[in-house]
Formats: C-alpha cells, structure tokens, sequence
C-alpha cells in the first residue's frame, strides 16, 4: 500500500457503530470529537483530579482538566506542522493540515480522562487493593481478565469510558476512528504469552471487556499488527501526543513547583533555560524582572522548541513509524534529550516526591481501598455470596445504577462485576472520594 492510502485510512472518519457522519468545512468529524469530549461529565471531572499536587489550595497550579486542556493545544499545533509537510509530501487529498491538528488535539483532550483519583498513586492503589484482597481468587477468571485489575490501567479506563461508560445508550461517544486510536498510546492487552518491546509496550490500553471494540478500530485504521488479532503498532499520531503530554507535565509542573516553593525559581529558569537554546534571544527576557513572569517566557520558549525539534524527529522517520518498526519516543531521539532529562532528574527527586504530595497520595491508598472493600463485597454478596445485611443494601442504593446490571441488581458476570466497581471509584473526584469515604467511615456526617 503507498503511503498516501496509508495515511488516508489512519485518517479514517469512521465512527465505529455508527458509520461515517459527514462534517463541514467549518466543523469538520474530528472538531466535533474534540466538542463531544468536552461536554462530557468525565471531562468536567478532571478540574477535582490531581495532577501533581492533590487538593492544592492554591489556585494556581494545574489540576488533570487544566493540563489536558494545555497538552491539546500543543498537540493541535504540533499535528498542523507535522499534516503540512505529511500533506505536500504524499499528495493527500480532501484532507487539511488542520484535520492532523485536530486529531491530535482531540486524543490529547481526552488522554487523561480515565485517571482515578489521586493520579498514578490511585493506579498502583486500586492494583494493589485488588492483588491483595483476595477477592479475585474467588472466580474462575482467565488470566487476562485476572491482569486487568491486578495491573489496572487509566489508560484502559479512557478508552472505556470514551467508547463505552458516557452515553452508554449510544454506546459511548462514537469518536472517530482515528481519534480512537490516536488516543491509544498502547494498543495491546493487559497480558500477553510474550512481552512486548518498545515504548507502545509497556502498558496496555484496553480492558478485555472492550478488546473487541478496540479490534474494530485498529482494522478501521490499519493499524499494523504487531500479534493477529490481540496487539497492533501505534497510530502515528499517537507518538504526538505523547510528545505533547510529556511536554506539558514536565515543563508546566517545573513552573508549578517554583510557584509552590519546592523548586527554586533560580533553578527552574535555568532547566527552561536549557530547553529553550537559542530561541531565547533579543533581550526580552533581561527585561522581565518578576521570576513568574521570566519563567512563564521560559516555559513558552521551551514549549516552542520542543514542539519543533519533535516534529522534525517524526518526519525524519515517517517511513519507520508508518511500518512499525519505530518504537520510542521523539524527544529522545531530539536534540533537547539531555535537557529534558534534567528536568525530568529534578522532578523525580523534587517535586513528585514533596512531602504534601506523598501525604495526600499515601492516604488516597486507604481512601480508595476502603471504598473498593465496600461497595465489592456489597454487590459480591448481593450476587449470592452469603446473606445480605441491612447495611449492605443501604451500600447498594448508593451505587449508580449504572454501575449496576438490569433491575438494579449486581451483573451476573462476576469479571463484568468488578469491572463496573472499578468504574465506579475510578469515576470519582479526588474531593468526592475523601468525601463519601469519611461519610461511610462516621467520621464525618451530612449535615
């Protein structure tokens, strides 16, 4: 296949369970994903997720919606720039650079939808919770269902929560093929009988509840597959939205952790600095006095000059990338690497392990298991599992009906069960978790 169809189909406006709906030159399929997302009540939910600092009172730092919001506009930017030349090099027709844009923004848009509370401590929470409650050694489940929780993945709870959890009528948003899989940064199961080199390998990207429906969208697209049927290479895409992500989470929370105080503004003007090189120039900055004004000139100049070295790295290895056989990512192989990972040195030793962040992220651990204990052995005793006290059906009313099978009652599949627990938490706020956990727990009443 030339690489003009292959880009065609990866540009794929298929929506999966509803067939191709015509867009508009001023509101084309893929702006009208980005809209879809962001009127959904999942979307709304991350200004209450935690970025780096959980329940800041600051009003300030970025919280999940803020940063999703940021990683889209970098990610619209960089898509424009890589479409134009991936446009005038293949020939490709009724397609702007503007649909690349879009894309790209759209997939960034949503790529943290699926978060639980409290970030990735509340991912190593609810995987832990479930390894050691020894709830799952009570089914028969296969070895693939068993991983999906032992090794849960917000990753995953995206993709379902995009194709299946909102608007489940539908079912799910009916974004676009391309989106979809833009979206999916690992396109493979939680397990697999051999492990998967490259970046695209080490987490995975969807539930075996919606394998099927990610098989759907990878044929759409023509994804490559990497083993029939079960794992694919990324869309191309995707690597640009990791770009964006990656760019956004490290540079902008180097600024948040000056403003907090856990960095020194000195030392994070000069990590930008770095990353910045020569784009920095004409004085502006010897004019700026105020160091959040200087860092914030920084941070854009950075932000720039990551963008552009990103996008060269691509279209140098366009061929590779659409074959497959590029697996890594593209500021690595970019001239601002070395800079990036003191950023990245500093963050880790700094900022992601301040002490008020690792407070509030160790009691998410108790928080999010305590709620897991509940609301599992509440439907897990409903479905027949010993007698149901009358505490436990007070539990059962609490729980969204959506979160329940037909009639209100506990799904009768006990894989499908816990999975729909685990939406559940992982559907709430960090607020809304400590909340209803305290209610719960007595300590502290409705007024």
């Amino acid at each position: 296949m030339s690489k003009r169809k292959t880009w065609e189909k990866l540009l794929s406006a298929e929506r999966p369970g509803a067939g191709k709906t015509p867009g508009s030159p001023e509101r084309t399929a893929f702006q009208q994903d980005y809209d879809r997302i962001v009127f959904t009540s999942a979307f709304r939910r991350l200004k209450d997720k935690t970025q780096v600092f959980p329940l800041s009172k600051s009003d300030y730092v970025r919280t999940r919606l803020t940063h999703s919001l940021e990683a889209s506009c970098v990610g619209r930017s960089l898509g424009a720039v890589v479409g134009r030349e991936i446009i005038a090099r293949h020939g490709l027709q009724q397609v702007e650079s503007g649909d690349f844009g879009a894309i790209v923004a759209a997939a960034c848009l949503a790529h943290d939808i699926g978060n639980p509370p409290f970030g990735h401590a509340g991912e190593d929470a609810i995987r832990e919770w479930f390894r050691n409650s020894g709830l799952l050694d009570r089914h028969p489940f296969s070895p693939a269902q068993r991983a999906d929780f032992e090794r849960y993945e917000g990753n995953a709870q995206g993709f379902r929560i995009v194709t299946r959890l909102q608007s489940p009528a539908n079912p799910g948003l009916q974004l676009t093929s391309a989106v979809l899989a833009t979206f999916t940064k690992y396109p493979r199961p939680s397990t697999l009988d051999v492990e998967l080199n490259g970046k695209s390998g080490k987490k995975f990207g969807f539930f075996q509840h919606d394998a099927e429906s990610f098989s759907t969208v990878a044929a759409s697209t023509g994804l490559v597959e990497r083993i029939p049927g079960m794992a694919w290479r990324r869309h191309p895409l995707a690597f640009l939205v990791e770009v964006a992500d990656d760019t956004c989470y490290l540079i902008v929370d180097l600024e948040d952790a000056a403003k907090l105080g856990f960095v020194p503004y000195r030392d994070a003007e000069c990590l930008l600095g770095e990353l910045a090189g020569s784009s920095v120039s004409g004085g502006r900055l010897e004019r700026l006095h105020d160091p959040k004004e200087r860092l914030e000139y920084l941070r854009a100049k950075a932000i720039g000059r990551l963008l552009e070295s990103a996008a060269a790295v691509f279209l140098e290895n366009e061929a590779t990338i659409l074959d497959g056989q590029f697996d890594d990512d593209l500021l690595n192989q970019s001239p601002v690497a070395v800079p990036l990972q003191a950023v990245l040195k500093l963050a880790k030793e700094t900022i992601y392990t301040a002490r008020p962040a690792l407070e509030i992220e160790t009691a998410g651990f108790e928080v999010l298991g305590a709620l897991l204990e509940l609301f599992t052995n509440t439907v897990e005793t409903a479905s027949g599992f010993g007698r149901v006290t009358t505490r436990e059906r007070m539990l059962l009313r609490l729980l969204p009906s959506q979160f329940l099978g037909y009639g209100g009652q506990p799904d009768p599949d006990p894989y499908v069960r816990l999975l729909q627990i685990a939406d559940f938490v992982a559907g709430m706020t960090d607020s809304y978790a400590v909340d209803l956990y305290r209610k719960l727990k007595g300590f502290d009443l409705p007024a």
